[in-house]
């Protein structure tokens, strides 16, 4: 309530401005077949407990839909979105398709999988509905594909199905493939993809998105449909096939962390969601500088800003480098904005961030020295 002041001169009010509210990451679009439950229900839907589905959708009885928000939610995931096809559709495919552009507006997800692709009996028209994930993702750019193989692949058919996604894909790619399909507590054999989305979202939360979404145990798996030795896995991680693998001990695992893309600069999963998720923060957080001034105070605030959101980037290990100077740089000025930029109503800064990326291979050398003693 505002005071009532009653002499004129100058007041000073405390003024206490909350925190910014974080930005969400580890929130999936999941596509698929189901029927809506109930009238006034549309697509997409939100959801924030694995028994929200049934309340809004009828799943389809071999489709995987959901399958993959219950493997989402029991490994770590806390709000996903659901957009839905019907099943009795003519033509499945464009009524997937349909779908995925319905999670196009949606500003809050950051990742997109389509676990009933796999439900498509011709092996081209699922290559192309799958490419078509990726080329939504590219074309959005702030989201990342997490796609499956079919049931019963083989490491040469998986290697077949990497080349055809990539056909034709503008790099950097934003997607990740995952090898093989596993069985759930339910004995349902399913493909991988709202599971991993439940890792992402785990990961995301307790380290952050540069935290390579790997290395981590799968809920609600018993089994997979393939075994993989690290002959196979010599074979599919340098094309960007991440495999799932049991390890004595230590159960089911997340066994890669790369992108399909072809440029190494991009070929982490966790490199290329820091970038795509700066871009987020970037649109979300920086529009206030539409139609300001374009001069030197308004150059200097834009650096101010930006900078603090990288530095605490950098405290939280997501830049390599032992000061900020070495983590990232910010520009913004005379030199990024010269006149001619300035008289079309365009500041420009430019950023620079050294991502750090996965120990994805740990060596320990294991030296012998001749004649060494017991203390040397």
């Amino acid at each position: 309530m505002a005071l009532a002041y009653q002499s004129p001169g100058v007041y000073r009010e405390d003024v206490f401005v909350g925190p910014s509210t974080a930005l969400p990451t580890g929130v999936p679009g999941f596509v698929g077949l189901a029927t809506v439950a109930r009238s006034g229900v549309n697509s997409p839907i939100e959801l924030h407990r694995d028994d929200e589905f049934g309340a809004a959708l009828v799943a389809f009885a071999e489709g995987y839909l959901a399958d993959a928000v219950r493997g989402f939610f029991a490994n770590g995931g806390s709000r996903c979105y659901v957009a839905v096809a019907d099943p009795a559709a003519a033509d499945r495919p464009a009524a997937l398709r349909a779908a995925l552009a319905s999670l196009g507006p949606l500003a809050d997800l950051d990742l997109v999988a389509i676990p009933d692709a796999v439900q498509l009996a011709d092996l081209d028209v699922f290559h192309a509905l799958q490419a078509d994930v990726i080329g939504h993702c590219h074309e959005h750019g702030d989201r990342l594909a997490i796609l499956d193989t079919r049931r019963g692949a083989t490491p040469d058919t998986v290697l077949d199905q990497r080349r055809a996604l990539l056909a034709g894909q503008a790099e950097p790619v934003n997607g990740a493939l995952y090898y093989p399909w596993l069985r759930t507590e339910g004995n349902r054999w399913v493909p991988p993809c709202g599971h991993l989305a439940g890792i992402f979202a785990r990961t995301d939360r307790r380290g952050g998105v540069f935290k390579a979404p790997a290395n981590e145990d799968l809920a609600d798996a018993l089994d997979l449909e393939t075994a993989i030795g690290n002959a196979e896995q010599d074979r599919l991680n340098p094309a960007g096939v991440n495999c799932l693998r049991a390890f004595p001990g230590r159960g089911i695992r997340v066994w890669g962390a790369r992108t399909l893309s072809r440029d190494p600069d991009w070929r982490y999963i966790s490199v290329r969601r820091l970038f795509l998720t700066v871009g987020r923060w970037i649109e979300r957080n920086m529009a206030w500088a539409a139609f300001e001034a374009n001069e030197p105070r308004l150059w200097l605030r834009i650096q101010r800003e930006l900078g603090n959101y990288l530095g605490g980037l950098w405290r939280a290990g997501a830049l390599h480098g032992g000061t900020p100077a070495e983590a990232f740089f910010v520009r913004c000025d005379a030199e990024t904005n010269p006149l001619e930029s300035r008289q079309v109503g365009q500041v420009v800064s430019e950023i620079g961030l050294a991502a750090t990326a996965p120990a994805e291979f740990v060596v320990v050398r294991i030296i012998h020295r001749a004649g060494a003693t017991a203390n040397a």
